[in-house]
């Protein structure tokens, strides 16, 4: 009998220090997949790539305030993780998606993704997009404001596709 249910099951996200981008990516694909009732079959979860990232860095306050004037709290004590120390994450992932070419150019190259590894590719390849998600750092409140709203725009077309894709 074929298996029914997302062709995709896990979800991560990485950017450069898993602060900003990629959590907000996080947080908003968790609500959209929990407003279809997805939330039980999907895991998404996020991770920093770059050489400073570091586990336990705080969110930004920024990330936290944009995100919680669409509704969103983040737990207390959110903090970031540093994939380089957590490469099971990736491992255990069927669907990695980074915010920007390079940073899944730095994927491919620390961590080889062959025989049977998760899919890898930027947010907005895997929606039929180009470009990156720009960092907002430096760029004040509306900076992270607008880099909400433009990950809020491609995680809905993400679970859109998500939810579409099932396993044969």
């Amino acid at each position: 009998m074929a298996e029914t249910g997302p062709r995709y099951r896990s979800v991560l996200f990485i950017c450069a220090a898993n602060t900003a981008r990629s959590v907000m990516a996080e947080y908003l694909t968790r609500r959209e997949l929990a407003q279809r009732n997805l939330e039980q079959q999907i895991t998404v979860l996020s991770a920093g790539i770059a050489p400073y990232a570091r586990d336990g860095a705080l969110v930004s306050l920024e990330t936290r305030l944009a995100l919680r004037e669409i509704g969103i709290e983040l737990p207390e004590g959110a903090s970031s993780t540093d994939l380089k120390r957590h490469p099971e994450l990736l491992y255990g992932s069927d669907l990695v998606l980074a915010m920007t070419e390079q940073q899944l150019k730095e994927l491919c190259e620390k961590f080889p993704l062959e025989y049977g590894g998760p899919e890898a590719y930027t947010l907005r390849s895997f929606v039929g997009e180009v470009g990156d998600i720009e960092d907002p750092s430096g760029q004040g409140f509306e900076g992270f404001t607008r880099c909400r709203d433009e990950i809020g725009r491609l995680t809905r077309r993400l679970v859109e596709r998500l939810a579409s894709q099932r396993r044969t």
